[in-house]
């Protein structure tokens, strides 16, 4: 699935999309991370929202 993934973003206008993965601490001391296909445009927002998101 990932090879996959990979190939399509480096193909035609999948150029344009970035994967952004983010890590969240939970709170009994593990990590999560959480993998999502952003357009270029919008990953600073997709980090905010984590970041907002991690804070509550």
């Amino acid at each position: 699935m990932a090879k996959k993934v990979v190939a399509t973003l480096k193909t035609g206008t999948g150029k344009e999309y970035s994967k952004v993965i983010t890590m969240t601490k939970t709170p009994n001391g593990a990590y999560s991370f959480k993998e999502q296909i952003v357009h270029n445009d919008h990953i600073k927002d997709a980090i905010a929202v984590a970041k907002a998101n991690a804070q509550q």
